[in-house]
């Protein structure tokens, strides 16, 4: 057993689980691109080894997304949406569900962390400005945003992930977890209008502003994001389908680039390429193998009860050592499941759903917690409070659902 590969791997995961690291200069990307040179470094993978580590296939579906993201931003979008959700909500109650459900089908169509860093300033100035409890919207968005990302498999990194190793079908995954994303949303819903109860019936909202029309050209570019749900329906390979259309965007928009480069999230691109080639070096340690020799994943998933647990292990190890490595972890278990189709269904659900149990526990939570630090921001009992009760329901949901249609 390597233990150089097994101390990179876990100094990683330190660094990378904290916010920052000041005194080092730090980030987490910082720190998943200092393992992945260590590895290579001190001999855990060899140079060549350590670039086919690198799943090339995630990294464009990422950019690609975020590319179609970002051109978004440039319209304007989500300023006319947030006129449209003041206009129309009427109170803050309401408000407050057309937050949660608006999040969950963006994330489906942009993935969740474009929406948090879209959605973000947006949400803030509706707290300011009228003069809202900050807590409810906050985690409005981040909690919606990880929920509705469970229903495709370009919502989330890690349903990104999931699809390209288990070899999942787009259509395939909608059908079967459209009902879970929306009951998830539903339950969203019911829990954050039930435990602020009191604050929302308290707030008001300001007279709305009439909303501005949306431009012709984000008609433009939500035609072209339809498109890529189109192929993505009709089996076309999802990393190429997602840069295809963002390219087919600059053609058809004549943007000037510059403007677009760098609202690109080029930081998480290399967060997923630094952990990439850790996990691999984790791997060739031996320890996940001696680790799955002794606790096989397939002796979890015998009848309902044993998904269940399976569920739990996914569930509480995607945020003991987040989600993208852990999958990465699991990945050549899933194939010694008796259902290995199954198997990385409910892989993604878990993994989905777990970003919603801690504050840490996905990116798009960090990120609006940074994002509301003016207006309170998120503690992480605050956000465990609703977190833990709503990722056990929704995850116990997912496993049932899954069980009777494709168990």
């Amino acid at each position: 057993m390597n233990l150089t590969g097994i101390a990179i791997f876990a100094v990683t995961y330190v660094l990378i689980s904290s916010r920052r690291w000041s005194w080092l200069g730090l980030d987490r990307p910082g720190a998943a691109l200092l393992g992945a040179v260590a590895c290579v470094a001190l001999g855990v993978l060899s140079p060549h080894g350590a670039l086919g580590a690198v799943d090339g296939a995630t990294l464009l579906l990422l950019f690609g997304m975020m590319g179609m993201g970002a051109v978004l931003a440039l319209d304007g979008c989500f300023e006319r949406l947030e006129e449209r959700l003041t206009a129309r909500a009427g109170s803050a109650a309401r408000l407050l569900g057309l937050l949660v459900w608006g999040a969950g089908a963006l994330s489906a169509l942009i993935t969740n962390d474009a929406v948090c860093v879209l959605g973000a300033p947006l949400v803030v100035r509706l707290i300011q400005r009228h003069g809202l409890p900050a807590l409810p919207f906050l985690l409005a968005l981040a909690t919606g945003a990880n929920t509705g990302s469970v229903i495709t498999l370009v919502g989330n990194p890690q349903n990104m992930l999931c699809g390209l190793l288990g070899g999942l079908q787009y259509r395939e995954h909608l059908a079967l977890m459209l009902p879970v994303g929306v009951v998830g949303l539903a339950l969203n819903h019911a829990l954050l209008a039930w435990t602020f109860r009191a604050a929302l019936r308290e707030a008001r909202l300001s007279p709305p502003q009439p909303p501005e029309p949306f431009a012709p050209e984000t008609r433009l570019t939500l035609l072209a994001i339809a498109g890529s749900v189109l192929a993505y329906l009709l089996g076309a390979d999802l990393a190429w389908t997602a840069a295809g259309g963002f390219a087919v965007l600059l053609l058809l928009r004549r943007m000037d680039p510059r403007e677009i480069w760098p609202r690109i999230d080029w930081a998480l691109l290399v967060f997923f390429a630094g952990l990439f080639v850790v996990v691999q070096g984790f791997g060739a340690s031996g320890a996940p193998a001696a680790l799955f020799a002794r606790f096989p994943l397939q002796h979890e998933a015998g009848g309902a009860l044993g998904w269940l647990r399976l569920s739990g292990i996914f569930l509480i190890g995607s945020n003991l050592v987040s989600n993208v490595p852990f999958i990465l972890v699991v990945r050549e278990q899933m194939a010694t499941l008796s259902n290995p189709r199954l198997g990385w269904e409910l892989l993604t659900m878990a993994s989905t759903f777990a970003g919603n149990l801690t504050l840490i526990g996905s990116v798009a939570n960090v990120i609006v917690a940074e994002a509301g630090r003016d207006v309170g921001g998120i503690g992480f009992w605050q956000y465990l409070r609703v977190g833990l009760p709503l990722a056990l329901s929704t995850t116990l949901l997912g496993v049932a659902w899954l069980l009777f249609v494709a168990g």
